[in-house]
């Protein structure tokens, strides 16, 4: 079967892999368009310096690149490779970097990298340039090297065209055609080339080619200096092009690579220099390629003198050709692929660098061929991921500035972005403030961790200090808070949850169809469920409230959950489907006192009998009208409370009085993530993600094998009979062990799986990571062990949850149905 007809907008390196990936794929109807000329198109691809560092915190990023070097390194035009396995160097100038280079090490391990952090001596004897006195250590990834990626285009165009793909340069996209709300064809200066599926990847250009599909893209193109050295006199008589490990010098923002008897130089170590997508010329238009500004000599002095002092061989060469070439940035840092929320057929592969450009082919060719992608989990790279504000022009050129200057950053996991800040603030937040809230932040909200006003509750407590790392973004208020809600009642702000709101004749057939579990069940019911794509992979976990005949809300967790829904709303107009999250607001209020400060101020009876756990009701709380749903993910008594945004502070006053006889107090995300911990309640996206199906997940429990036909119910029965890991609950003794999630797991000498989430237990008094192992592991009893930095943390398989295992709290079965 030849396919659809596909037009691939760009044939960069990103075009080229794409087009090579799908004609391999069967879909052979490709037509590949670029303004330049073939090889060497104008764009990114043709100037980049082509280093490949494998190692991300991602996974994702880190498997797109793994493939990458597999698939370059096979690859050659006449002869030539088009990738150089001269392995990847990190060195470490100071000891917070060289902590870093562990961590790094351990991400590398836990993603299956093979690499290994070395002395100074080791990495002068790799790299014989570097000042021995400044280095004090390295990580070395063998299989890193040098990506030519001008070659590898045209090994993949080759491959492609012997294919039938056709590739069409010096054409330039005038516009995207579209008929009803499908892409229909790409309109150039040659003329017209018919479509059924565009996929834009046009690098630079991309948020210019988008909009002409009423697409915005989150993604500012911005210049980064790479210098060449004349001759190095320590290099004299070097024929081969690279020879050393290209090298990473991250505490300057730095990089380097062989060029012969040179010396390549890249840096970050500079201002901003954004571009306007708008004044980027089209290819052929001037002396030099587009992507390429003229080099700014003032912004690289800095960087030059770094170099002499970690390289003093080049004090003996000269800065010869330097350009100020253009990459793409995002708002997060990572690339955005997928199809437009708006346009049918009309997908984007953009903000996608060298390191990457194999694997992002492979991905988007499995999803458009197949319809999900099997090789790699996208849910952090899915262009539909951005909340509105994050596509708002002045947003899009802060975040990009901002990840531009922390691109080689030491980041903690917990480290909320800089500016713009504050963007979103819930009701809540000036009572926040007057407690002393210390902000972190969410998709846009400000989000407290603890309240400095709980300082108090800290004392006469023993409440163990974490590492020196776990201890950043921490205060033992997060404790104190978190012993709190278990002894008495606290307020936390769940505002930052999506709230989704599904309505009309269609509603139930409709969410029945795309959840796991049950719908049709009685007015004030409240499921917890999951979305499954069609191969059976977690596509979310929900809560479903029915709060009429015709009337549903919907707990989600990001932007990805209301584009999967608005896929697949039927086209008859029988469903409505709204974000309702910007209009209301959500307090949770749990502790074992939760009842006592709520029942004296409802009009509604909020007893066992009256109101049982996974129930709603429709209430007044004082004078606010507020939605009750009795559901706790602190594993305590209690209730979300929903009510709208401008009675929101009206709300947290009236529960905040009547809580404080009974020793209430607002509590933070951090008390709220140690209790879901203890109670072994999943978070998607970090526990589980795309890749995992139920029955691995520890989830199996929210599917119901007795209801009708559901999307990924075929696929789901298959993986059923073949679950192979398991995300297990691993509890550490020492609370200084603490870590922090993405660190590998070992099983003696091997490297078994990773961690998720982690965090201190304080009802329980231990250490608690959740991790990804072989299901011949996930034995409770089994020792294990966690890279955490240098260091090898003993860790235990435990029996879940840890905490109330018989729920009788949530219940409330031990203080009377009637309370």
């Amino acid at each position: 079967m030849a396919g659809p007809r596909v037009v691939i907008i760009g044939a960069g390196v990103v075009g080229a892999a794409l087009a090579d990936e799908l004609s391999l794929r069967g879909w052979t109807e490709v037509t590949v368009v670029d303004q330049g000329p073939l090889p060497a198109t104008g764009g990114s691809s043709s100037h980049a310096p082509g280093l490949v560092f494998q190692t991300n915190p991602s996974k994702t990023m880190t498997g797109f690149a793994r493939y990458t070097v597999q698939k370059f390194s096979a690859l050659d035009v006449a002869g030539q490779p088009c990738f150089l396995q001269v392995g990847g160097l990190e060195v470490a100038t100071t000891p917070e970097r060289l902590a870093e280079l562990h961590r790094r090490h351990g991400w590398a391990t836990a993603w299956g990298v093979p690499a290994r952090v070395i002395g100074p001596d080791e990495c002068v004897a790799l790299h014989p340039l570097l000042n021995r006195e400044r280095v004090l250590g390295g990580l070395l990834v063998p299989s890193d090297g040098l990506a030519k990626a001008v070659l590898a285009v045209e090994a993949q165009t080759r491959a492609a065209r012997g294919r039938g793909v056709r590739f069409l340069d010096r054409h330039e996209v005038l516009d995207i055609r579209t008929v009803g709300d499908r892409v229909s064809a790409v309109m150039t200066d040659r003329g017209e080339l018919p479509a059924d599926v565009v996929v834009c990847c046009a690098g630079i250009w991309g948020p210019k080619v988008a909009r002409m599909a009423g697409m915005e893209l989150p993604l500012v193109p911005l210049a980064h200096q790479l210098a060449w050295t004349g001759p190095v006199p320590a290099l004299a008589g070097q024929t081969a092009e690279a020879v050393r490990p290209i090298l990473r010098h991250q505490d300057a923002a730095l990089y380097y690579r062989d060029r012969h008897d040179r010396l390549g130089i890249g840096s970050y170590r500079h201002r901003p220099m954004p571009v306007a997508v708008d004044d980027i010329a089209p290819v052929g238009t001037g002396d030099s390629m587009p992507s390429v500004r003229a080099f700014t000599e003032e912004d690289f002095a800095e960087a030059w003198a770094e170099t002499r002092a970690l390289l003093p061989a080049t004090r003996d060469a000269k800065v010869e050709e330097g350009i100020n070439g253009l990459f793409s940035f995002t708002t997060d840092g990572m690339p955005l692929l997928g199809e437009s929320p708006r346009v049918r057929g009309f997908w984007v592969a953009e903000a996608v660098w060298v390191t990457h450009s194999a694997g992002v082919g492979r991905a988007l060719a499995e999803w458009l061929v197949d319809g999900h992608c099997s090789s790699f989990d996208l849910h952090e790279c899915d262009v539909n991921r951005f909340e509105p504000h994050q596509l708002a022009p002045e947003y899009v050129l802060t975040r990009g500035c901002q990840n531009f200057v922390e691109v080689y950053d030491i980041i903690h996991p917990l480290q909320p972005p800089g500016a713009p800040r504050p963007l979103r603030t819930t009701p809540f937040h000036p009572r926040q403030r007057e407690l002393g809230a210390v902000f972190l932040e969410a998709a846009g909200w400000e989000r407290p961790q603890w309240y400095a006003a709980n300082e108090p509750l800290t004392r006469g407590r023993e409440i163990p200090a974490p590492n020196d790392w776990a201890a950043r973004y921490w205060s033992p208020v997060v404790g104190a808070e978190a012993l709190a809600t278990r002894e008495a009642v606290a307020l936390y702000d769940m505002t930052a949850l999506k709230r989704l709101e599904v309505t009309g004749r269609g509603a139930l057939a409709y969410l029945e169809r795309l959840t796991t579990g049950a719908m049709d069940r009685s007015v004030g019911s409240v499921t917890y469920t999951l979305l499954l794509d069609h191969d059976g992979g977690i596509r979310a976990d929900v809560t479903v409230a029915r709060l009429g005949p015709e009337h549903f809300q919907i707990g989600a967790n990001s932007n990805l959950e209301l584009d999967w829904l608005r896929r697949h709303l039927p086209d008859d107009g029988s469903v409505g489907l709204r974000d309702i999250t910007a209009g209301t607001c959500c307090v949770g209020l749990w502790g074992p006192r939760a009842r006592e400060v709520l029942q004296p101020l409802a009009d509604r009876d909020f007893s066992n009998e009256a109101l049982r756990y996974f129930r709603a009701q429709c209430a007044h709380i004082g004078t606010v009208p507020v939605t009750a749903m009795r559901l706790s993910y602190v594993g305590e008594l209690g209730w979300e409370l929903y009510t709208t945004a401008d009675l929101g502070l009206k709300l947290w006053d009236t529960l905040w009085r009547a809580a404080q006889p009974y020793g209430g107090v607002a509590a933070g995300r951090g008390a709220f993530n140690s209790l879901r911990l203890e109670k072994g309640y999943r978070s998607f996206g970090t526990d589980m993600t795309f890749e995992h199906d139920p029955y691995e997940a520890g989830l199996a429990f929210a599917v119901r094998p007795d209801k009708g036909d559901f999307i990924g119910r075929a696929a789901l029965e298959r993986r059923a009979a073949r679950v192979r890991r398991r995300l297990t609950c691993l509890t550490v003794e020492d609370p200084a062990s603490v870590v922090m999630g993405k660190e590998p797991v070992y099983d003696g000498g091997a490297c078994v799986g990773h961690v998720t989430s982690a965090a201190y237990g304080y009802t329980i008094g231990k250490g608690i990571a959740y991790a990804w192992l072989p299901a011949e592991l996930a034995t409770a009893g089994r020792p294990l062990e966690i890279g955490y930095f240098e260091r090898r943390v003993p860790a235990v398989v435990a029996e879940e949850p840890l905490f109330d295992p018989a729920m009788r709290r949530l219940r409330d079965l031990d203080r009377g149905a009637a309370r």
